[in-house]
């Protein structure tokens, strides 16, 4: 007989420590001498007085500003911002609750290609493709949110944010991330996101839209990023804040120098935000990486992508705000060996350090390329890497010393009632093969990249999404058309 332990310290998953509190003690305070000292670009005029009516410092030129913010203001916001989150879906069941150190996983986005899998054609992508993604992702588990995978080239650039909604929300009931482009369309998309959870009333308590915005490297807040920020913030909409700088180009070549600037520039986003509505919720994300100065590209499939990445949920955790990292993405052309090996290597780390989404599945080629075996691949994976992180559970139900002295030396488990009892806790993946090699040859001896293609028709025909609101999809269809003759499109 054991009673019960009393006093024992746990440990619960696996994790990645990555810096000590003293180390990003010293970003942060980098971080508020850059905004202090050498300031942020602001190009927006509305932007410009927010900030200035603040307090900021406010040198001003012909077409921008160079805005100066104080520590007290950076702290200020900061605390302003929301710790938590939900990313509510537009059925409840779809909510994704933010807390820290729960990981989760997203497919990629705005790839501008796709590889067809029916033709196996790499093309450019179009409306249509973007439904389809939404649809896969909807039936795996493993999506825990929904971002705008693709664009869709066969609609005119103005409003193809409002038709890259459109058929998401047709598509699949989870939270959506998105891009706007201008503040007209941020309006215009909460419009449509609200019909999609029966009215505005509904969305305003349970928005089911998060808008993405990009600072630009190095130090700028351009136009259209301070005009969505003000527009979303006024909505009442979530922003997810995503710079995209590459070391040794738009940032410092040392990757400290640029995790610096990477934070100004978060930081001076989620500012214009808390000063326009305070408590508008705030993602802090990454998705830099470093330029490749023999090549001339931004790799995405590096080790330096990984670390910017698990550098910046680690600010994110130190500011206790919610984080997304780009991790996952391959440089590959095709889903080959390499998207397995770069796929692992950025998203274990990324579910080590705790993102809370961590961003790529389904993207190749530089993020250029949506191709659906990989995601269905990276899914598999998504699998096994939450089995990993999950550690070893270590109980005396577990310790299962009255079932070792059972059996004893010589004997066997697989009979054991405790094996049965515990069993379904082993990892299984859908289409990694383990299979021997006999009954591998027997079922047609195939690739895991053709199984995965296999998958990925068998969901685009049979799966069904949660369907919109009697009414909803018409009356959106009519109010895009009705935006688009008013931009004379």
């Amino acid at each position: 007989m054991r009673n019960i332990r009393t006093g024992i310290s746990v440990l619960s998953g696996l994790g990645l420590q990555a810096y000590s509190k003293d180390q990003l003690d010293s970003i942060h305070y980098a971080t508020l001498e850059v905004l202090q000292r050498t300031g942020i670009k602001v190009e927006s005029a509305e932007a410009i007085e927010i900030f200035s009516n603040a307090g900021a410092i406010v040198e001003r030129s012909k077409d921008f500003a160079i805005v100066k913010i104080p520590s007290y203001m950076v702290e200020d916001c900061l605390r302003w911002a929301p710790k938590t989150a939900t990313f509510y879906g537009r059925v409840p069941k779809h909510d994704y609750a933010i807390e820290p150190n729960r990981v989760g996983f997203s497919t990629f986005g705005e790839c501008i290609k796709v590889i067809d899998p029916f033709s196996r054609e790499v093309r450019k992508s179009v409306k249509q493709d973007v439904g389809n993604v939404a649809l896969v992702c909807d039936y795996l588990e493993e999506m825990d949110v929904m971002v705008r995978p693709l664009c869709s080239s066969d609609q005119n650039p103005t409003t193809q944010p409002l038709h890259n909604l459109e058929v998401l929300l047709e598509n699949t009931s989870k939270h959506i991330f998105i891009g706007a482009v201008s503040a007209a369309n941020c309006r215009k998309m909460v419009e449509i996101a609200g019909i999609s959870v029966g009215g505005p009333e509904n969305f305003k308590q349970r928005p089911n839209m998060t808008i993405f915005v990009c600072p630009t490297s190095p130090l700028t807040l351009v136009n259209n990023c301070c005009d969505v920020i003000i527009q979303a913030a006024r909505s009442g909409v979530g922003l997810a804040i995503i710079p995209m700088a590459l070391a040794g180009a738009t940032s410092t070549v040392t990757l400290a120098g640029t995790l610096v600037t990477h934070n100004a520039e978060v930081l001076s986003a989620l500012i214009l935000a808390q000063l326009t509505v305070r408590g508008t919720p705030c993602i802090y994300c990454s998705m830099s990486t470093i330029m490749d100065l023999k090549q001339l590209i931004g790799p995405v499939g590096s080790p330096e992508h990984g670390l910017l990445g698990i550098s910046a949920v680690k600010m994110a955790q130190y500011y206790q705000l919610p984080s997304w990292m780009g991790g996952g993405i391959s440089d590959s052309k095709i889903p080959d060996a390499q998207i397995g090996y770069e796929y692992t290597l950025n998203a274990l780390l990324g579910a080590l350090s705790g993102a809370s989404i961590v961003y790529g599945a389904g993207a190749l080629e530089q993020g250029l390329t949506i191709d659906f075996a990989k995601l269905l691949l990276d899914a598999d994976m998504i699998r096994l890497i939450r089995q990993a992180i999950n550690g070893v559970e270590l109980s005396d139900e577990t310790l299962a010393l009255d079932v070792i002295h059972q059996v004893g030396p010589g004997g066997e488990f697989m009979t054991s009632e405790h094996t049965f009892q515990h069993m379904r806790q082993q990892s299984q993946p859908k289409l990694f093969n383990r299979k021997n090699r006999d009954i591998w040859s027997e079922a047609g001896a195939k690739d895991v990249s053709e199984r995965a293609y296999e998958e990925a028709r068998f969901i685009l025909n049979n799966h069904k999404p949660e369907p919109l609101p009697k009414g909803a999809s018409e009356t959106i269809r009519t109010l895009i058309s009705e935006y688009e003759q008013e931009l004379g499109i």
